[in-house]
C-alpha cells in the first residue's frame, strides 16, 4: 500500500528489516531539549550523548520516538540554534552506519527535512510497523492516540494544518521561535504534572489503543513515548513499552534476538 494511501486508511506503514546477529535496536523519547532553560537543557544534553556514545559499538539502528526537542520548526533556511552536541552524535552513528528514525511528537511536530537532509534520518509523522527479523514492532510518540482527549487531538489536526504552517512561516524566525517556544513551555508547565500520574497501565489510553489496533498490525511490541512514565506490561502475547522521558528518568529501550527489554538507569 502506497505511504499516502496507508495514512488516508489510518493504516500504520510497514517495513522488514534485517537485524544482524549481534546487534541491537534502541528507542528513547521526550528529551525535551530546550527546556525548561539553556543551562538544564545542556546538561540532559550531554548525557544523552554519553549515552549515544555508549550505545555505538552495537546499534543498528536509532528510535527517537518524539518530543526530541520542547519546539522546533523548520523555516526554508533557519531552524533553531543550539543542540550541536545531539546532532554531532547523531551524526557519528549515521556515519557508521546506524538507521535512525525519528518520530514527530506534539512539541516537535513541525519537523520537516533538515535531519533528514544532514544526517541521514528517516522522519515519520505518524505511526509505523517495523518487523525486525521475525519482531514486530508498532512504534509511535502517542499522541492523539487512544480514547479521550479531544481537546488535544482538535487542536492538533489544526496545528498540522498546511496553512497555518505555511502562514507561520511569514513569521521572522526572531519573532517566532521565541514565541513558539515560551507557548510550548507553557503548555508543558499546565499540563506536565499529569505525565507522570499514576494509572494502572491497563488503564492507560496508550495500552487501550494497543489492544484496539491488536488484531489488525498483529505486532509483538508496541512502543511509545509521549507519556513520560516509564512502564511495560505483557499481554496475551504483545508487549506494551512507554520509554518514559530523559527530563526524569534517562530511560531507554533495547530490542535484540531476545526480545524488548525497557531499562531505567538509577540516576542517583
Amino acid at each position: 500500500m502506497p505511504v499516502v494511501m496507508a495514512y488516508l486508511w489510518g493504516m500504520p506503514i510497514s517495513k522488514s528489516f534485517v537485524l544482524p546477529e549481534g546487534k541491537a535496536i534502541y528507542f528513547a523519547s521526550d528529551l525535551h531539549l530546550g527546556a525548561p532553560d539553556a543551562p538544564t537543557s545542556k546538561q540532559r544534553e550531554q548525557r544523552f550523548c554519553a549515552w549515544l556514545e555508549s550505545i555505538a559499538a552495537d546499534a543498528t539502528a536509532l528510535y527517537l520516538v518524539g518530543d526530541v526537542f520542547d519546539f522546533w520548526f523548520e523555516y526554508r533556511h533557519a531552524v533553531p540554534k543550539g543542540y550541536v552536541r545531539l546532532l554531532g552524535q547523531l551524526a557519528a552513528l549515521s556515519d557508521q552506519g546506524v538507521q535512525l528514525h525519528v518520530f514527530t511528537g506534539n512539541h516537535d511536530l513541525w519537523m520537516a527535512d533538515y535531519l533528514t537532509k544532514e544526517l541521514g534520518a528517516v522522519i515519520h509523522h505518524g505511526p509505523v510497523v517495523h518487523q525486525w527479523n521475525q519482531q514486530r514492532i508498532y512504534i509511535a510518540h502517542g499522541d492523539g492516540l487512544g480514547p479521550g482527549d479531544r481537546t488535544y487531538k482538535a487542536l492538533k489536526r489544526a496545528f498540522t494544518n498546511p496553512l497555518l504552517r505555511w502562514l507561520f512561516r511569514w513569521i521572522h524566525p526572531d519573532i517566532g521561535i521565541p514565541f513558539a517556544s515560551r507557548w510550548s513551555r507553557s503548555s508543558r508547565k499546565r499540563s506536565g504534572h499529569l505525565d507522570n500520574r499514576f494509572m494502572p497501565v491497563n488503564q492507560e489510553p496508550l495500552f487501550v489503543h494497543s489492544a484496539a489496533i491488536h488484531g489488525a498490525t498483529q505486532a509483538d511490541v508496541y512502543v511509545y513515548g509521549h507519556r513520560h512514565k516509564p512502564m511495560e506490561s505483557q499481554s496475551e502475547g504483545w508487549h506494551f513499552v512507554n520509554l518514559g522521558d530523559w527530563l526524569c528518568h534517562d530511560s531507554y529501550g533495547r530490542l535484540d534476538k531476545d526480545g524488548m527489554v525497557l531499562t531505567m538507569p538509577d540516576k542517583a
